[in-house]
């Protein structure tokens, strides 16, 4: 790793020493001096000592690694590679002299060329707030040129510092520490304030921990609301396909979570070909997981229609027994091809991570794809019903199949194309579950009774109801969630449900027209 200072003193046969014998208080005076001195051997060395990578023979300290060969051995003084002895020991290091490497280790790494590592330098030390690491702090401030690293690099400077014996300084710190808006620095503060003398800097503590604390809660605030809206979002997601099959066509489908499962595990088939034949292009496996996902869901829900659900329609209770005997069967079918346990479906690289808003609220990439794919998935499926001439059709036959029939209109076929649509949905959603858990044969179970919740509360039949009960289901459990528990917060959500069902039985948006009268 390359620094941006220049080299300064190696580092000393006696300063090694002092790094791999003696007392840890000892071991951490030697500590702090080599790496206000350090260079880029020193960083080696220490990061060799944090690996357990080091063993001393007599006076010689040797850095053994895999890389070397077997039996070989670096001297940290010369860098000559050598036969290690054959009485080499292990160095020891206890728990509080390991911290201590880890923050020297992120102190060396202020000077990396790499933009990325120093920021990390620089955040773990304004963590660890050690006030011996000031020299390379101020070392780092003259040097540094990026802006928004600088006053990173000053947050870790006033948080060092908070600990000065000039009131004045303490005073500067404190009010400069309200800047960096985390629960690090909220405990810091803290502490100082229970050690505090000086009643003014004792009034700057308390003013700056209520600048961090209100900003903390707006983040938790926010990332409930993000929470409740990435819920929202896949509620809605496994609650499309139940829209059609039950909302437009009255089958009461059991087997729905199971054919989101199918598509979750369509998803992990395609990874797994992926990972296998075309490993260089694995982050667009998922470009052809989805429609894949959604073929397969399709195929099964059309066949489940042609051979059972056809016989049942008009026969509710049958149709719901049928359907959940069916889910019991594709359970067991997917625990007898890929086991009982869950598999796991890795997310592509431009998926991972996510976009820090606050330093208490971070967006994960994947949860705004899913977002994002929910929305798409809605307009797509409101565009088919209310635009094409099979979504004409589907509405003509659930509104009134007699006359569909009269007009021409294949009615048997519209029922396999319609359930397949839904059956289809419900792969995309499993696609998208897989994203943000594993993948197991109960997955459809975690999820079923919530989206007939969905269709149920949003009104029968109608998307925009759908679309309005799956958000509010998932804030209304996520900010409960924060009050309550997570329990206690499905338990209001569901009383919620029934009485409002009790007082509006057609649900949010009612069905209009004929159809609904009749």
């Amino acid at each position: 790793m390359a620094l941006m200072a220049s080299p300064a003193k190696a580092m000393s046969l006696a300063e090694i020493k002092g790094l791999v014998d003696g007392e840890t208080d000892q071991r951490i005076e030697t500590l702090n001096k080599v790496v206000a001195q350090g260079d880029e051997n020193t960083l080696v060395f220490l990061q060799a000592l944090a690996d357990d990578a080091v063993k001393v023979a007599g006076d010689k300290i040797w850095i053994v690694r895999d890389s070397l060969g077997a039996g070989k051995a670096l001297d940290p003084l010369t860098g000559q590679k050598q036969d290690l002895p054959a009485d080499a020991q292990d160095v020891v290091s206890n728990n509080r002299f390991r911290g201590e490497i880890e923050t020297a280790l992120a102190a060396l790494k202020l000077f990396s060329a790499d933009s990325g590592l120093r920021k990390q330098a620089i955040k773990a030390l304004l963590k660890e707030h050690d006030a011996s690491k000031l020299p390379l702090l101020n070392k780092a401030l003259a040097q540094e040129q990026d802006a928004s690293l600088k006053n990173l690099l000053q947050l870790a400077k006033a948080a060092a510092q908070l600990g000065d014996t000039d009131a004045g300084v303490r005073l500067s710190s404190a009010q400069r520490l309200a800047e960096s808006q985390t629960p690090e620095t909220q405990l810091l503060l803290n502490q100082r304030l229970s050690e505090e003398t000086d009643a003014q800097v004792k009034a700057q503590l308390r003013k700056s921990l209520t600048a961090i604390e209100g900003a903390l809660k707006t983040g938790e605030r926010l990332g409930a609301l993000f929470t409740g809206a990435s819920l929202g979002s896949i509620l809605l997601l496994v609650a499309l396909g139940l829209a059609i099959t039950y909302g437009l066509m009255g089958v009461i489908n059991m087997a729905h979570g199971e054919l989101m499962m199918i598509g979750a595990y369509a998803t992990y088939v395609v990874q797994m070909l992926f990972r296998q034949y075309l490993p260089g292009y694995f982050d667009a496996y998922l470009l052809l997981a989805v429609p894949l996902s959604f073929l397969a869901s399709a195929l099964v829900g059309a066949f489940m229609e042609r051979t059972v659900l056809r016989h049942l329609y008009g026969r509710p209770l049958e149709s719901l027994l049928a359907t959940w005997g069916i889910s019991l069967i594709l359970m067991q079918a997917v625990r007898s091809l890929f086991g009982a346990q869950n598999v796991g479906v890795e997310n592509p690289a431009w998926m991972s991570g996510g976009i820090q808003v606050l330093s208490n609220l971070t967006l994960p990439y994947n949860r705004l794809v899913i977002i994002a794919f929910a929305a798409a998935v809605l307009i797509g499926m409101s565009l088919v019903i209310t635009k094409t001439r099979l979504g004409l059709f589907v509405r003509g036959v659930t509104q009134n199949r007699p006359m569909a029939s009269c007009m021409g209109v294949n009615t048997a076929r519209i029922d396999t194309y319609a359930f397949a649509l839904g059956s289809g949905i419900a792969g995309l959603a499993g696609c998208a579950l897989s994203q943000v858990g594993n993948v197991g044969p109960d997955l459809g179970q975690n999820y079923i009774v919530d989206a007939f919740m969905v269709v149920v509360l949003g009104g029968v039949g109608q998307l925009a109801g759908t679309v309005y009960a799956a958000l509010g289901l998932g804030l209304a459990n996520k900010l409960l969630e924060g009050v309550t528990g997570a329990v206690l917060a499905k338990i209001c959500v569901l009383v919620f449900i029934i009485i409002f069902i009790q007082k509006r039985p057609q649900g949010i948006f009612a069905m209009k027209g004929r159809s609904a009268e009749a």
